[in-house]
């Protein structure tokens, strides 16, 4: 029991720390994250049951990493946003990854909402949305044929992350 609440503090620290990092910076450091993972791996070792709970570790990794690497793909999300997501999957395991992952995009949707607003891009975002949509769904279309010309705006999207896991967090 003591290994998992050391396993949630460090988690809450290290997406504190990057959330703060990508609003300052627009970058998440790679360190932090290998850090992070490190810290994520060891615990699990540490913890009452290390095969099962490193595996869990490897799930949540990999379902965090393939919900989020399609959005990196279109360029809609920034690498260091992805790997951060699945250091969270590392911690959390893939039932609790996959909350985490609903919750930021619910996050991540009401902050693009306002920032786009706050922007006056509405309709510049409704376009590109719609293209990347007609894009998915036209045969035979490559990805590079999908690139947006204008974007509506970037933002720190590992402040999202740091929501959804922070919620999850406080529910459990």
């Amino acid at each position: 029991m003591l290994i998992e609440q050391y396993r949630d503090v460090v988690l809450l620290l290290m997406v504190s720390i990057a959330a703060v990092n990508d609003l300052a910076t627009r970058r998440i450091p790679n360190r932090l994250l290998l850090a992070g993972l490190g810290g994520a791996l060891l615990l699990h070792v540490l913890s009452g049951n290390p095969g099962q709970a490193l595996l869990g570790a490897l799930g949540g990794m990999a379902l965090g990493l393939a919900v989020f690497l399609p959005f990196y793909v279109v360029r809609g999300m920034a690498a260091g946003d992805v790997k951060m997501m699945a250091v969270v999957g590392a911690f959390t395991g893939p039932g609790e990854a996959l909350e985490v992952a609903v919750l930021t995009w619910c996050a991540g949707g009401v902050m693009a909402l306002c920032l786009v607003l706050a922007r006056s891009r509405l309709r510049l975002a409704l376009v590109n949305i719609g293209h990347l949509l007609s894009g998915l769904m036209v045969p035979g279309l490559r990805m590079r044929d999908m690139t947006l010309q204008q974007s509506a705006g970037a933002m720190p999207y590992g402040l999202a992350i740091a929501i959804g896991t922070i919620v999850v967090l406080v529910r459990h």
